[in-house]
């Protein structure tokens, strides 16, 4: 830690307020962390913006202490705890890391080495940093909980994956393009996210500003067999009961209190909750699986089976430039990922 200053430029927030109000995010300086035994101390060099981001600004205030938020990071190893066994100092590393720790909106940020990968080597900083969050919940969402088989061919069937140009579902698409045997079906409303979501993979593009049923009964005659729901599983469940095969899985990654899952029994149905942050949150004995699979992940881009989803950098991280970023994911209409670079 000699060659690593006491101190950090960080953003934070410290109260709960509305993204153009100019204390939402501020600028503040805080120590740098002491890495715990298994913890590698990063020096972020990229960062990305997600909706859980604005979703606990919005909904967790600290009551005026700093709370630093931020989910997706790449960056350089420069100090390792006693115990870990997977990285060295001088290691350039991504990752998404866990949501009851402090975020990566920092010069400096404490990591879990079991939830970390290693950049790939054909991708940038920032371009490594728009994957993580949303490769880890692609992959879970479609190998661990729809049990899509990661074994080229041997999985087929049909896939729908609704918002289709978002950050998940580009990946989502990408990873069963180069994985399986699905024919992919996604959602996307406008010509560019249409026109995004077939570059990430999708081979048929569906309106989901309007009903799905029909479009679904011609672009999938034999019916639909996994769907991966990123937004609006409450209000489209009963479409999804009628256009998914009999035995077949949905997995849903976005925020519903109630569903009516009666809808989902004459078919054998089975209902599935993606949430990447389990395994952190729980700390869950397999929690190594997240650095398995962002080594997977890494192989991927470096083959060129799978593209970096960074559409949109705002520049060094700064307060200015993540209220930005934020009022950006709370639009609704970003495309792919929204990265920043540098301090």
């Amino acid at each position: 830690m000699s060659t690593v200053p006491a101190t950090m430029p960080a953003v934070a927030y410290r109260r709960s307020l509305p993204v153009d109000h100019p204390e939402s995010l501020v600028d503040v300086e805080l120590p740098v962390p002491e890495p715990g035994p298994r913890d590698l101390l990063v020096r972020v060099e990229a960062i990305a913006v997600n909706p859980v981001d604005h979703k606990v600004r919005q909904n967790v205030d600290p009551g005026g202490e700093a709370k630093v938020l931020g989910w997706d990071a790449a960056g350089t190893v420069v100090a390792v705890g006693s115990e870990v066994r997977l990285f060295a100092v001088g290691d350039e590393v991504f990752y998404a890391g866990a949501l009851d720790r402090p975020g990566a909106n920092s010069r400096f940020h404490a990591v879990d080495e079991r939830l970390v990968g290693r950049k790939p080597a054909s991708l940038s900083f920032t371009e490594a940093a728009a994957l993580p969050l949303t490769s880890l919940t692609a992959w879970e969402g479609l190998f661990e909980r729809l049990g899509v088989r990661d074994a080229g061919t041997e999985s087929t069937g049909t896939l729908l994956i609704t918002a289709a140009a978002g950050g998940v579902g580009a990946v989502t698409a990408q990873l069963a393009r180069a994985l399986t045997g699905l024919t992919v079906i996604g959602t996307a409303s406008r010509p560019e996210t249409a026109e995004f979501a077939r570059r990430m993979g999708v081979e048929h593009v569906v309106d989901h500003h309007r009903p799905l049923v029909p479009q679904l009964a011609e672009a999938a005659p034999q019916g639909v067999d996994y769907v991966f729901s990123t937004n609006g599983t409450d209000r489209r469940l009963g479409e999804f009961a009628e256009v998914l095969n009999p035995f077949g899985r949905i997995v849903a990654i976005d925020d519903v209190d109630e569903l009516p899952l009666g809808a989902l029994k004459a078919k054998s149905i089975s209902f599935h909750w993606e949430f990447m942050f389990t395994r952190s949150m729980f700390g869950t004995s397999d929690r190594q699986a997240q650095h398995r699979i962002l080594t997977r992940i890494a192989r991927l881009a470096d083959a060129g089976a799978l593209v970096s989803t960074a559409t949109r950098d705002l520049g060094p991280v700064s307060a200015a430039s993540l209220r930005r970023a934020h009022r950006l994911q709370e639009s609704g209409g970003t495309i792919g990922k929204t990265t920043l670079t540098g301090f």
